[in-house]
């Protein structure tokens, strides 16, 4: 098992700082991040969460998992690794 969790349906005003603080009450809280859009520079509304060990990452997918987190409902579980994608192309250049 990982420490690394996906956290999804995060509410988009939300900051890392409470995010930290929300998950901190789980266990030890490593890093928290949300993914932010670089086009509009607003959350995307995911984010990642490291805990200190795997017990307490398991403790916050138990804690966190389906609850409500001020007004949405989150989806926490044990972060995959990024998958090899294909390249997206310019997307600047005229067809």
């Amino acid at each position: 098992m990982s420490t690394k969790l996906y956290v999804g349906g995060i509410p988009y005003t939300t900051t890392e700082q409470a995010l930290r603080d929300a998950f901190g009450k789980a266990g030890n809280v490593t890093s928290a991040s949300i993914i932010i859009d670089r086009m509009t520079g607003r959350s995307k509304g995911f984010g990642f969460v490291e805990m200190a060990s795997e017990a307490e990452a398991d403790a916050a997918i138990n804690m966190w998992n389906g609850m409500d987190f001020e007004g949405r409902k989150l989806t926490v579980n044990i972060a995959r690794p990024l998958e090899p994608r294909a390249p997206r192309g310019d997307m600047r250049r005229p067809m």
